[in-house]
């Protein structure tokens, strides 16, 4: 797998200092599961954010701090991230346990277009979904009201600023505009974390956008 999109260094220090919302940390710690170029970079800050605090000045903390500190990262699934192990077809790591398992075990809905997707349990703040985007199928033209990550996990897209395949991550703001075409030959299956409404440029997808939670 060749990796052209990657997370950038503010992200990335965001998931160190876990202050990201959890659908933005299921698709950066999925992304760093499948790159070793980020997850490079990610043990660096990492590093450097350990100096920083055994530098600063010590305070008196509760005996059970630590446990309840660990127990706090494991509820937010800011586990270790492990090096990537071989895959037949399946998710990484990190996603696993939000679908139940493997791609057998998505429960798929139909929004229109022959695109399907499912919406993940994650705490307020953002949103993340798993989107099925049939071979040759476009998107509706859209742009953003906030953040959005899109991490491909099978299949490529393009877009008005590049080409996204397995492993590659887009970023795009509320200056992207753009209409996603998956790749004929295989269908596109992307991990997604939004914190806004998307904001669509024709009326229909603007309609059903309430129903769909986009």
């Amino acid at each position: 797998m060749t990796i052209r999109h990657h997370l950038s260094d503010n992200l990335l220090m965001a998931y160190a200092a876990g202050t990201l919302p959890e659908a933005f940390d299921l698709v950066v710690a999925t992304h760093v599961s499948l790159c070793d170029e980020c997850r490079a970079r990610l043990g660096a800050l990492e590093a450097v954010g350990g100096a920083v605090l055994e530098e600063g000045p010590r305070c008196a903390v509760a005996d059970d701090s630590l446990a309840a500190t660990l127990q706090r990262a494991r509820s937010r699934g800011k586990e270790p991230i492990p090096a990537p192990v071989p895959r037949v077809g399946g998710f990484p790591e990190p996603l696993r346990g939000y679908v139940g398992g493997d791609v057998a075990g998505v429960r798929w809905r139909a929004i229109g277009g022959g695109v399907r997707q499912t919406i993940l349990p994650t705490a307020r703040g953002a949103s993340a979904r798993l989107l099925h985007i049939p071979a040759g199928a476009r998107l509706p033209d859209h742009g953003h009201r906030g953040l959005e990550l899109t991490q491909v996990l099978r299949g490529a897209f393009r877009d008005e600023d590049d080409r996204f395949g397995p492993g590659d991550i887009e970023i795009a703001s509320e200056d992207t505009q753009h209409t996603p075409v998956a790749e004929p030959g295989e269908d596109c299956v992307c991990l997604i974390a939004t914190d806004a409404p998307l904001r669509f440029t024709t009326m229909l997808p603007r309609i059903a956008q309430p129903f769909f939670r986009i």
